[in-house]
């Protein structure tokens, strides 16, 4: 059994952190919580005792617990340091090696791996002082996981909402997973491509085409890949995703740039194209920026297409990974289409998902999809994309064998 110790620190997103605890009792560690006071405005000690099962840590001048050095002890004891929700202030506090509290002392006193899950407003996540303390914490080997971006108590949008509770119960267990486990994994010894996010097809230096996909999908399953011993090369159009753990990252542009990236990433024994690639580029891009004209009618883009990844990597011919993975993303239609696509392309497995408005799925943090393959069809319950990643993942290590 691993052990965790978590800390809560004061947001909105600290209600989160129960149900972390659950996932994590459910996988079968153990979890101690330090609780901050203000993190105590928005959850109670009660809460987290009743989940943890440990009691819960809330005073540095505790009589009882800081005569046996309780502070030391819960800095050494744990196999891993969280900080779930870690607010702007906490972040502050660990890059200036503050200690005014239990959470910081511990933070400061701790020899052990530390994952952060940053939640704030988003202007507090952009100012140019909480990004200054993030790269200092990032130099000093502090894991960070998130924010994603999204709508925020605060009635803003943007980055700043703290991972929801699979994604970083996932990102846990791959840190507590020793280097000769994830070796000893069903993945071990295989090469995977994994590509992710959008492309951004230039129209002049300062404009281009792209669609709203953030690359969760495409990295969470590169990470779950990982951690069943794949060694992965990722693929990355461009995103604000944090780059997962123990994976080789290109990154690339446009659709051209990813096509040239995945050939040269060859020979792989699977090939995941999670990427949302832009179907079309502007045919002659402008090389300066193109000038709004007063009175002038807008400029008319002459579109070509892309070189169409997936298809091209599937008759790969000698190179062809054994199994090629694809996505179909459909407003419309969604099995007939993913179906044909199975067929047009020549793919193993399409992985279909229904990203009309109303779903909400586009750039958010869930998915709905439904396998693919020659041998019908498997349709999944909408789960957290990193619980999809990891069935897919699993699929396709039964794939290989």
């Amino acid at each position: 059994m691993k052990r965790v110790l978590l800390i809560v620190s004061g947001g909105i997103a600290a209600f989160k952190a129960l149900e972390l605890i659950r996932l994590l009792r459910k996988a079968g560690h153990g979890v101690t919580c330090v609780l901050t006071d203000n993190g105590g405005q928005f959850v109670t000690p009660l809460s987290l005792q009743a989940l943890s099962e440990n009691k819960v840590y809330t005073a540095l001048f505790s009589l009882t617990d800081e005569s046996e050095m309780g502070h030391i002890q819960l800095s050494r004891a744990a196999d891993l340091v969280v900080v779930a929700p870690a607010t702007a202030n906490i972040l502050a506090k660990m890059a200036a090696g503050l200690a005014d509290d239990l959470a910081s002392t511990v933070l400061l006193a701790t020899d052990k791996p530390v994952l952060v899950a940053p939640a704030m407003n988003v202007r507090m996540w952009l100012h140019p002082a909480t990004q200054a303390n993030m790269a200092t914490l990032a130099a000093r080997g502090v894991r960070v996981i998130g924010p994603d971006e999204g709508a925020m108590a605060c009635n803003e949008f943007g980055p700043g909402r703290m991972s929801e509770p699979p994604a970083i119960a996932a990102a846990i267990e791959a840190l507590l997973t020793p280097p000769a486990e994830r070796l000893a994994g069903p993945l071990s010894g295989r090469h995977v491509i994994v590509t992710s996010g959008p492309t951004h097809e230039p129209i002049d230096p300062v404009r281009y085409i792209a669609n709203r996909s953030s690359g969760r999908q495409g990295h969470a399953i590169a990470g779950a890949l990982a951690a069943l011993g794949a060694r992965v090369t990722l693929i990355s159009g461009p995103v604000s995703m944090p780059d997962p753990a123990g994976v080789s990252v290109t990154r690339v542009e446009s659709a051209r740039e990813m096509l040239a990236a995945c050939q040269a990433a060859l020979p792989a024994d699977a090939a995941v194209f999670a990427a949302a690639v832009a179907d079309w580029r502007v045919a002659n891009a402008a090389e300066g920026k193109i000038k709004k004209q007063p009175g002038a009618a807008a400029p008319a883009l002459a579109l070509i297409p892309n070189p169409d990844i997936l298809a091209t990597i599937a008759a790969a011919g000698p190179n062809r990974p054994r199994l090629v993975v694809g996505f179909a993303a459909e407003t419309d239609d969604l099995l007939a289409n993913a179906q044909a696509k199975l067929v047009r392309k020549n793919a193993d497995f399409i992985v279909a998902n229904d990203v009309s408005p109303e779903t909400g799925i586009m750039g958010g943090a869930e998915n709905a999809v439904h396998l693919i393959s020659a041998a019908g069809v498997e349709t999944w319950p909408r789960l957290a994309k990193e619980a999809v990643a990891a069935r897919l993942a699993a699929r396709i290590a039964e794939g290989l064998t």
